[in-house]
């Protein structure tokens, strides 16, 4: 489990990208790249980390659930995630 130091990075990091996007776009369309450098560093998209919702784990990271293949392999033998089932033949 990731220290919760580092999710509360992530999440600050989501947060800025998203309060910055619409003036990033402008500012690129624009091509004011001295404007762009003012900004802060954290509102680039590229900063982001697809990180697990849960356990905030940076590696195994299934995009269509948004979270750690550990932790949905748990939840899927749990029958937490509907349609999920254990296969076999």
């Amino acid at each position: 489990m990731a220290k919760e130091s580092v999710k509360a990075r992530q999440r600050k990091r989501e947060r800025m990208v998203a309060q910055f996007a619409e003036k990033r776009a402008a500012l690129k369309a624009a091509g004011e790249w001295s404007a762009l450098d003012q900004l802060p560093k954290n509102s680039s998209s590229v900063r982001l980390k697809n990180r697990c919702q849960l356990s905030g784990r940076p590696k195994g990271y299934m995009r269509y659930f948004g979270i750690s293949r550990v932790t949905f392999r748990d939840m899927a033998l749990a029958g937490k995630i509907p349609g999920v089932k254990k296969a076999s033949w």
